[in-house]
């Protein structure tokens, strides 16, 4: 059995072993592979596994051999799930594994944007501190989360996740989802969508992406949200009207943002977000903890072993 990992590179940088998917197969493991040398890399491989390299309807009937495809992740966008079907490939993915991880950047952000933690700490570098004339100081007005109201769009794993932390800061907690789960967190209390921009302090987006939703956060949307509030999105970042978003901040319409994900990863040098008014973007590095990663790894691991004995799971396109 062949098996090729197009880019292992952000899931093992170094930190990790594929000891035991190499006892599986004749395994070739690339850091990272350019859409041009895909079919290459792959083409006499059984069983494939990708993160981001994209496997697209041109590029799966350009791999005859390929009997499997593994997604390093659980978002299955960057694979024709559809064509991988009609091939009878089964196409697998990895959910769960990182949840209280993403859940817990969340409140990296929050908490940054509600203390601005890396601009005080900066400010004391350059000397502020210890040129002030009192003994404290703050550029910023500070906000105290007990009582506030998260408003949190889509409450699945994460969401839920996320409620348990608000409430333990003492937040009231909205949420919005289509299909609401039937068992909530004691006081998690859903709303209509625009109900929730309406009333929120915090709003965070948890949803998966899927063509409805779009730029679900666009100009009219955010015109629906406090002055005083902030915008968290830790979920996909074409959920968010970039330009919208950032003409808000500028405008000082909300309070700011705290971004993990962009539309475009990596992203272009003009991304509207870059220079805009309090909005602090980190490199999509809420699933990235080392305990994350290696959930990822062994339920990845897991998958391929499950599908050579004949048991598939955690298929996406029953074939």
């Amino acid at each position: 059995m062949k098996i090729t990992v197009l880019d292992g590179y952000t899931l093992s940088p170094g930190d990790l072993s594929w000891k035991e998917l190499e006892k599986l197969g004749d395994c070739t493991i690339y850091d990272r592979t350019p859409s041009d040398l895909t079919v290459k890399r792959a083409k006499n491989a059984d069983i494939v596994l990708t993160n981001k390299t994209v496997l697209s309807d041109r590029i799966i009937n350009e791999l005859p051999k390929m009997k499997y495809i593994g997604i390093l992740a659980t978002g299955y966008d960057v694979v024709d799930i559809n064509t991988a079907k009609e091939k009878g490939i089964p196409v697998t993915n990895v959910p769960s594994y990182g949840t209280e991880s993403v859940a817990q950047m969340v409140f990296a952000h929050i908490l940054n944007l509600i203390h601005r933690v890396a601009h005080h700490a900066l400010t004391v570098r350059e000397g502020k501190w210890a040129a002030s004339d009192d003994f404290c100081y703050w550029d910023f007005p500070l906000m105290e989360l007990q009582g506030k109201i998260l408003g949190i769009i889509g409450i699945g794993r994460i969401g839920q996740a996320t409620s348990r932390i608000a409430k333990a800061f003492g937040m009231k907690i909205l949420a919005y989802d289509i299909y609401p789960p039937e068992k909530l967190l004691k006081g998690v209390k859903t709303v209509a969508l625009d109900d929730l921009l309406k009333k929120s302090d915090i709003v965070t987006l948890h949803s998966p992406m899927t063509g409805e939703n779009k730029k679900m956060i666009n100009k009219q949307r955010l015109e629906m949200m406090k002055s005083t509030a902030y915008l968290i999105n830790t979920s996909r970042g074409p959920l968010i009207d970039e330009q919208a978003l950032a003409d808000t901040l500028n405008k000082e319409e909300i309070a700011g943002a705290g971004l993990d994900v962009l539309s475009i990863e990596p992203p272009k040098k003009d991304n509207p977000l870059y220079n805009a008014k309090n909005c602090f973007i980190t490199p999509h590095i809420a699933w990235a903890t080392k305990a994350a990663r290696q959930r990822l790894m062994n339920i990845a691991v897991d998958n391929v072993m499950q599908y050579i004995n004949g048991k598939p799971v955690n298929i996406v396109n029953e074939v």
